[in-house]
């Protein structure tokens, strides 16, 4: 009986009444979002996270090896924004085509060789058309060769915490050697969003005109669905349908990665479901109920492994801990981590965020590297992010060490936090503002 009613519900497009492990919920909380999940197994991934914070709210195969296709572009896209902050090259500066970034396949731009565009028209074409010559001819002004580009890619992708992902071209087209996960990919977009949100607004454009010619966005979602604003789509026979979409609704944003989709259709439908079913959570996690993603829509049996969150074990209290898919910045990062859409306005008051506020400083260890001064700030922060969400992760130089430290807490939140630390058996110093 129990079995029929819940396809007879998820027949007429309510299947979040059903809500898994919340029966206890009042009806009108319940989330309206019918979720058409793929059922292709052997390709389908998804991942839901808080744009802020990092938390992942739902999680199915996150951590499966899969290939990104043109999401690849949007570490392509990271090291261009890197390169024009850092003031090594403009906007206006020519991008020269070689014959090897002529000769890549669609979908593309169409440039001869010797032919040359501008970076600004090469970010367009990567975020828009998804141009694979422009993404190469990128590669090739930023790294001299494409190879030592996607050298630089996975570098880069490390230092992020990406840890399952490396690249071997800079656009997506096949190579068995490109590969990443779905926690990857929404930790590029969380990074890609805070470390140069001056240069977000490419990804929320649904069309440019280029030599005449208008260009439409392949992520139809931008102009269909309210409040996203990003970021990338992707496709090849061996990768399935992907996306990546981030959109904001009463100041929250969320990421959310669908990969493997059988049709564009089946993935854009079930990405915007993921999507606004992740607000309903948020928006009852404000009104006190301990929720899920996973116990507000309906799933068919068959795909209902592995839809918990990835919970941490050894979580003792009555909180809801989940695991970070998040890295420190690097240290030259912006302190922005939310990117508001030019179509949803700032609200104040309730949905305001909160002003960080402090000079404290927690050291969490010295190191004789920098990348090892970063994986213990990216441990820490997935340990106890609880205390440090609102931190910047720095890995200063001091003489020949590489001293790990959490930046920005105020005094209490500092000395909170190394409690925490040492109460788990981990070295922890609090360090006050100097002055």
């Amino acid at each position: 009986m129990i079995q029929h009613a819940r396809h007879l519900l998820l027949s007429i497009g309510l299947a979040a009444a059903m809500a898994l492990g919340a029966a206890a919920a009042p009806a009108s909380a319940q989330a309206p979002y019918l979720q058409l999940i793929p059922q292709d197994s052997s390709k389908y991934a998804a991942i839901v996270v808080d744009a802020r914070t990092g938390e992942v709210l739902y999680g199915k195969r996150p951590d499966a090896i899969r290939y990104p296709a043109s999401i690849t572009k949007v570490m392509t896209l990271y090291l261009t924004y890197e390169a024009l902050a850092a003031g090594r090259i403009r906007l206006e500066d020519p991008v020269v085509f070689s014959p090897h970034a002529a000769a890549q396949s669609p979908t593309k731009l169409g440039i001869r060789a010797g032919d040359s565009i501008t970076v600004s028209d090469a970010i367009q074409g990567m975020t828009t058309l998804s141009a694979n010559d422009a993404a190469v001819a990128m590669a090739e002004k930023l790294g001299g060769t494409e190879q030592r580009f996607a050298t630089l890619m996975t570098l880069r992708a490390q230092e992020l915490g990406m840890q399952n992902t490396h690249f071997a071209n800079a656009n997506g087209l096949p190579d068995s050697r490109n590969v990443t996960t779905a926690r990857d990919i929404a930790i590029m977009g969380r990074a890609v969003m805070r470390d140069y949100p001056q240069y977000y607004h490419y990804f929320s454009e649904t069309s440019f005109v280029f030599r005449g010619r208008q260009i439409f966005n392949h992520n139809h979602l931008l102009s269909e669905v309210a409040g996203i604003d990003g970021l990338k789509t992707g496709f090849t026979n061996a990768s399935g349908f992907n996306i990546a979409i981030s959109g904001v609704r009463d100041n929250r944003r969320l990421i959310v990665v669908v990969l493997g989709g059988p049709t564009r259709i089946a993935r854009d439908k079930t990405a915007t479901g993921l999507l606004m079913t992740g607000f309903d959570v948020l928006d009852r996690r404000a009104r006190g109920e301990q929720i899920t993603v996973a116990q507000n829509f309906f799933e068919p049996p068959s795909m209902q492994d592995a839809a918990q969150p990835s919970i941490q074990q050894g979580d003792t209290d009555d909180r809801l801990r989940v695991v970070l898919a998040s890295s420190p910045p690097p240290s030259r990062a912006s302190q922005i981590q939310i990117v508001e859409p030019k179509s949803v306005p700032k609200l104040s008051g309730k949905g305001r965020k909160a002003e960080a506020g402090g000079r404290w400083t927690v050291q969490v260890g010295t190191f004789s590297n920098r990348a090892d001064a970063r994986d213990q700030l990216a441990t820490m922060g997935k340990k106890f992010g609880q205390h440090f969400d609102d931190a910047q992760g720095t890995a200063e130089k001091d003489g020949g060490k590489f001293k790990a430290r959490f930046a920005g807490l105020t005094e209490d939140k500092a000395r909170d936090a190394c409690r925490a630390l040492k109460a788990r058996k981990h070295p922890c110093m609090v360090v006050a503002p100097r002055g």
